[in-house]
């Protein structure tokens, strides 16, 4: 037959005893801190201070934007719901709205959204959903919380067409600043090789063919995979132009300087050049210094033959050119960081407001 210890079970009963005076204690130290009933900084808005929201703000082009608003002195709030990239926003309407009614926004930037092409052609619909439905539950959150006056900054093609077709009443008549830039093929990393990009694993794939390229330069596959060799160009694959993430975040920020209430601005951001698949594949084996193995497939679907910028809009109107356009450079300061960071970001980056 057992019997409990009475001096075992007093030692428990002391001990939990003294935890709950300890927290009773912090508690009223707490209270009587000067700063803890105090609002969040976040929450009030601060002359020559200006708040900007980055949406997808863990991701590879985001994470360079929060970077560079910080370092320009801008008040910077992340949302990311870490479904992709290294660590997309949440697509809860409450949880969105919340965080704008928590926080005294003066623009936003968007950059939450899935943006690969192969993956685009097997979930059109999700794709479809992600860049339309989920950009409307932010502009709803800016409606319902007087972001709208405040110079907001999306980069969404179909942006005016839903201002003009919706039904919120105050999105329609407001004059909210719209900057939409187009983006083209994005690479490199921060200069200073503070960021980089790490997709996960499973969206490899489905990546950029810079992901792609250092991933076989490093032996994570077992070469690059080049769709499509009969195009009507120089050398039979596609042409792209392929613009720095340094100079692309420039023009972002350089949009949110000139943004203007109740005009629109739409920018095509690139360099102007286009550059042949094989082109990028010599340049990349370069800068990384592997010759690496190249497999040739047919077409992939959903590919033009060519796409490249015409950025004299943006040149004219907003005074940005692309400065970082050689290719190899690019692409060496990327595979610099991709060297250093072999299993990607070792803690997260830019998480906190």
């Amino acid at each position: 037959m057992d019997y409990s210890d009475p001096k075992r079970k007093n030692n428990v009963v002391g001990k939990i005893l003294l935890a709950a005076t300890l927290t009773a204690v912090c508690i009223i130290m707490l209270k009587q801190c000067p700063t803890f009933n105090s609002p969040s900084p976040f929450s009030l808005r601060e002359d020559g201070m200006i708040h900007v929201l980055v949406t997808g703000g863990a991701g590879y082009i985001g994470s360079h934007a929060a970077l560079r608003l910080l370092k320009d002195g801008y008040r910077v709030t992340i949302v990311d719901n870490l479904s992709r990239g290294n660590l997309g926003c949440s697509q809860e309407p409450k949880a969105v709205n919340s965080i704008f009614s928590q926080n005294a926004f003066d623009a936003v930037m968007h950059f939450a959204a899935v943006a690969y092409v192969g993956e685009s052609t097997m979930y059109p619909l999700k794709y479809y959903h992600n860049i339309t439905s989920n950009t409307l539950v932010v502009l709803e959150s800016m409606a319902a919380n007087d972001t709208l006056h405040r110079y907001p900054l999306i980069h969404m093609e179909k942006l005016r067409r839903w201002q003009k077709t919706s039904s919120l009443t105050s999105l329609k008549n407001s004059d909210m600043a719209i900057m939409i830039l187009r983006y083209f093929n994005v690479i490199g990393s921060d200069p200073d090789g503070r960021l980089g990009e790490a997709p996960r694993p499973e969206l490899r794939e489905h990546g950029r063919i810079s992901g792609a390229c250092f991933d076989a330069a490093r032996g994570i596959i077992a070469g690059l995979k080049v769709t499509g060799t009969d195009y009507k160009t120089h050398d039979g694959t596609c042409i792209r132009d392929y613009i720095d993430v340094t100079d692309l975040v420039d023009a972002h920020v350089k949009a949110l300087e000139k943004a203007m209430p109740g005009k629109v601005g739409i920018y095509n951001v690139g360099t102007g050049m286009g550059r042949s698949v094989k082109e990028f594949v010599q340049a990349c084996k370069k800068a990384t210094g592997v010759d690496i193995k190249v497999d040739y497939l047919p077409r992939r679907p959903g590919d033009y033959a060519e796409v490249f910028s015409d950025p004299s809009k943006i040149n004219r109107e907003l005074n940005w050119t692309a400065k970082y356009t050689d290719l190899q450079k690019s692409l060496k300061v990327a595979w610099r960081w991709q060297k250093s960071h072999q299993k990607g970001y070792e803690s997260p980056l830019l998480m906190a407001s």
